[in-house]
């Protein structure tokens, strides 16, 4: 069972890899996915694999800490997803796409992008009505993992649940139920940073 639970969550990732890159969201050998199992490890895309073209050899298996079980390097940036994974025991996926949006989102504004009157926030989890206000915290980007994990915890502990995060000139976090779940917040996400920063720049004086 274990086996045919791995291939499944490895599928998956392959498939968000093939489709997010499709959308020019995970340029050269950026980004990185991950997929929960039911007994806590992590399926995680190995260090520098072109997310386009991912096969089952590039998916690894971490322990909730993050290290490595099967010999292969993960990504330098799995401490954010395994973060994630222990706030949120209802997440089982977690993706992280270098998406124009998000990158040109963190230029444009400051602490954060905030999301308000649109359609397309009901795609998020716990959103029924446009009438709905979502802040996206925008982190310096930092090269020292485990304390941008740590800021990022110390802000989720402090101002509540999120739906995704941004890292300042890099790309952005989002996290679901499960892969299809955690896609469906990055395209609604991506979409709406892309009209923010079209408002914002009809706004400019």
């Amino acid at each position: 069972m274990q086996t045919d639970e791995i291939r499944l969550r490895a599928a998956e990732l392959i498939d968000a890899g093939r489709y997010i890159h499709g959308r020019g969201w995970v340029p050269a050998t950026s980004g990185n996915f991950s997929a929960r199992l039911s007994d806590g490890r992590i399926a995680i895309t190995v260090s520098g694999r072109h997310k386009g073209h991912l096969t089952s050899d590039d998916i690894m298996l971490v322990d909730e800490e993050g290290r490595s079980l099967d010999g292969k390097k993960p990504s330098a940036e799995t401490l954010l997803h395994t973060s994630l994974y222990r706030r949120y025991p209802a997440v089982n996926a977690v993706l992280h796409p270098h998406s124009p949006g998000s990158v040109l989102a963190s230029r444009l504004f400051q602490d954060e992008i905030v999301l308000e009157d649109h359609e397309l926030l009901k795609a998020l989890p716990g959103i029924d009505t446009h009438e709905s206000r979502v802040a996206v915290p925008i982190f310096p980007n930092d090269q020292n993992i485990n304390r941008l994990a740590l800021r990022v915890d110390e802000y989720l502990e402090l101002h509540g649940d999120s739906h995704g995060y941004i890292i300042a000139g890099h790309g952005f976090y989002t996290w679901g139920a499960s892969v299809a779940d955690a896609l469906r917040h990055l395209e609604a996400l991506e979409f709406l940073f892309d009209l923010e920063i079209r408002l914002h720049g009809v706004k400019k004086p």
